[in-house]
């Protein structure tokens, strides 16, 4: 399992997903969970990049598929505890 291979509860994805930016690309520095749809669509149809943003963008394209967003917005600008 993706998630296991990066030893992460699931309370800290969470945050990592509400305060991560995407580092790259024309919509760099703009935070995951708040990625169009449609781009995350194409990450779904040509591949999601490999490592942890890969799995952090295949998380969040899960969550907007199934309509669950609003788990994230309490989460927004709260540090992971490490």
């Amino acid at each position: 399992m993706e998630q296991d291979k990066y030893n992460t509860s699931n309370s800290r994805v969470l945050l990592e997903l509400a305060n991560t930016h995407m580092p790259y690309g024309k919509y760099k520095g703009c935070l995951l969970c708040d990625l169009p749809e449609p781009y995350l669509v194409w990450f779904s149809r040509n591949g999601f990049p490999s490592g942890k943003l890969g799995f952090l963008l295949s998380s969040i394209y899960e969550i907007k598929v199934n309509g669950l967003e609003y788990l994230l917005k309490p989460l927004r600008d709260k540090k992971p505890q490490i």
